[in-house]
């Protein structure tokens, strides 16, 4: 269900963008020149057949090892005279020679069978109908071996995003030969991940990927494509309020017809549906070497980036697993320089060193014996202070649990608040005014919303701030970070959204990537951002409703960050209660809100408690404050 919007790109870039690691031009000829196309149709334990493009050197002098992409966004072009313009995650790949394979997965494009969202894994399989993408990649891998002449036995698995899933899932067919996999951005709980962050419905992200998505439904192999809906307006935040609640998108747009949009509305909360869909929960008894890559801005997958590796890592304990994390967007890493995300400059080059050192290096090793080097177990890039770190383990060890407390007259600081007067701090939440989450008119999600500048907000008076004073030394915050608000509402559904931001002085100077009419003075970056749907503060699956005016606790994850507030900086906090079109309109009242109407939407008077009583602070681990 990768988000990869389809107005932002085509539907032809989204299939192939896990195929176009390091740009498609340069390597073309020389494919062509080199490598052998063959296609087949591989049979599963079941007797389904999935297609399958193998790319394979002319060179037969020696033997190489398989990398392998399996896909649900088509292995394209078909036909074993039209070639792919790239192989591998990178160009580095295609030179050292490698058995390249490419595989519709189960039920999409030229492979038969039915198509499963995030097919549900099953820890034990009975009988020969009993299959999943574990046994999928375990039937093909051994066809692989067995039939493809001069393969050395040794299979690597690669993808990003829904590759990226199909990847984590290669883990569990636990076949032999598969030594090493690098799920990059992968989709690890459908419900978490691109739906739903705690309860929130992404509505941008989704809305207009399935139809695009969707091209076919049955049993009947084909290499059409869905098609995208055909919407005019490049304004997001008027089409959405227009097109009002979240039914009406059957109503005007999917008419009842994409099964995959009606699960979306018919399970709004995590219940069994979801649960089946977590790979997460499978994720033991691994001894493939893995390499989980994501980016500190990744708009649609940063969860399941971050906790695929801490799962492995976790339930894994003496299997190699490595992690990287960089400042890129989703999938940034596979091509370009990733020197910044719009106004914000991160030094150089951080691309190009993740393909050489770490991704290559990696697979060369596992596959072809080549030394490892030293290559950490972790790599992540520390944003605002612009350099690579590495780290034996993730969350680093070194990093201190600290609390950042909201303090009345908009102050922030790691001293907790005194006194024993009760404060808060209010404002109305007004459905039929959300806050927007860009400055821009989109009809997408602008990956840049990740590290925008928040400055467009400053006359909001339902977008409350909380600021540090300037900062006299570096202040780093590594791993993730937990929202604990107490809060009252007079409605009895509410959402709440906590940013982090770096606030820059008046002095900074712009960079080569600022944009016109913008100043870095003063730049209000966005580090980290997340929302939670209000009635799932205590259960995802169990949805209850706030009691009006009654103080409440409520508590989520932010996500990970690895980011260094720099000395004369200032740390500002923010909390909002709508983003829109990003997430969906709460209609702060306790409803299905998939099935809302329009008169459910409601103002509600939300506090945000500051004192002593009731604080309100976020939970950080802080690496050097000294």
């Amino acid at each position: 269900m990768k988000k990869f919007l389809l107005i932002l790109f085509t539907l032809s870039s989204v299939a192939t963008f896990a195929q176009r690691r390091g740009g498609g031009g340069p390597d073309a000829e020389y494919i062509k020149t080199n490598y052998t196309k063959y296609e087949y149709q591989v049979p599963m334990r079941d007797g389904k057949k999935l297609f399958t493009s193998v790319y394979v050197p002319k060179d037969q002098s020696k033997k190489y090892p398989i990398m392998m992409d399996r896909t649900c966004y088509s292995v394209s072009p078909y036909g074993a005279d039209v070639y792919k313009t790239s192989l591998g995650p990178s160009t580095q790949f295609v030179h050292d020679g490698y058995i390249f394979v490419y595989q519709d997965v189960r039920g999409r494009y030229m492979s038969e069978g039915l198509f499963k969202e995030m097919t549900p894994e099953l820890e034990v399989h009975k009988t020969k109908n009993d299959v999943d993408e574990g046994t999928d990649t375990y039937d093909t891998i051994d066809w692989l071996i067995k039939n493809i002449p001069n393969n050395t036995g040794k299979v690597g698995v690669w993808g990003i995003s829904y590759p990226g899933f199909y990847t984590t899932a290669s883990l569990l067919s636990r076949h032999p030969a598969l030594v090493a996999a690098s799920p990059q951005a992968p989709m690890s709980d459908l419900w978490r991940d691109d739906g739903w962050h705690n309860g929130a419905f992404f509505l941008v992200a989704n809305f207009d990927f399935y139809p695009g998505f969707t091209n076919r439904q049955d049993d009947k192999p084909t290499q059409g494509r869905g098609r995208s809906f055909n919407i005019t307006s490049n304004d997001g935040y008027d089409f959405f309020m227009k097109m009002g609640p979240m039914k009406n998108t059957n109503r005007d747009w999917y008419k009842d017809t994409v099964k995959l949009w009606n699960d979306i509305l018919n399970h709004p909360d995590y219940d069994q549906h979801w649960k089946d869909r977590n790979v997460l929960y499978h994720l033991h008894d691994i001894k493939t070497a893995v390499l989980v890559t994501g980016g500190w801005y990744d708009a649609e997958d940063l969860y399941g980036a971050i906790n695929t590796y801490k799962t492995l890592a976790k339930m894994n304990p003496k299997t190699p697993v490595y992690f990287t994390m960089g400042p890129w967007v989703h999938g940034g890493w596979a091509r370009g320089d990733g020197e910044n995300l719009g106004d914000v400059y991160f030094g150089g080059p951080t691309g190009p060193w993740y393909r050489e050192n770490v991704e290559f290096r990696f697979f060369s090793h596992y596959l072809k014996g080549t030394p490892l080097g030293d290559l950490a177990p972790i790599n992540a890039f520390e944003t605002g202070a612009n350099k690579w770190k590495t780290y034996k383990a993730w969350p680093p060890v070194e990093a201190a649990e600290k609390s950042l407390y909201l303090l009345p007259g908009g102050k922030l600081s790691f001293t907790a608040p005194a006194g024993t007067k009760e404060t808060f701090d209010e404002y109305v939440s007004d459905p039929a005014n959300p806050v927007p989450f860009t400055p821009n008119k989109t009809m997408g999600m602008s990956q840049d919303y990740m590290d925008g500048d928040q400055r467009f907000l400053a006359d909001r008076k339902d977008v409350l701030s909380y600021t540090s004073d300037v900062l006299d030394k570096d202040v780093t915050i590594a791993g993730n970070i937990w929202a604990n608000l107490n809060v009252s509402t007079t409605g009895t559904d509410a959402d709440f959204i906590v940013k982090v931001l770096d606030v820059y002085p008046d002095t900074a100077s712009n960079n080569k990537y600022t944009r016109p009419n913008v100043k870095m003075g003063g730049y209000q970056q966005m580090v980290r951002s997340e929302p939670i749907r209000g009635k799932y503060r205590n259960a995802f699956d169990k949805p209850e409703p706030f009691v009006p005016g009654k103080v409440t606790p409520v508590k989520w994850e932010l996500q990970d960050v690895l980011h260094t507030f720099k000395k004369g900086h200032r740390i500002m906090i923010q909390v909002q209660s709508s983003m829109f079109p990003l997430i969906d309109r709460n209609p702060q009242k306790f409803v299905d809100i998939m099935k809302a109407d329009e008169s459910d939407f409601q103002k509600a008077t939300h506090k945000v408690y500051t004192g002593k009583l009731h604080p309100s602070f976020l939970k950080v681990r802080v690496i050097n404050d000294n």
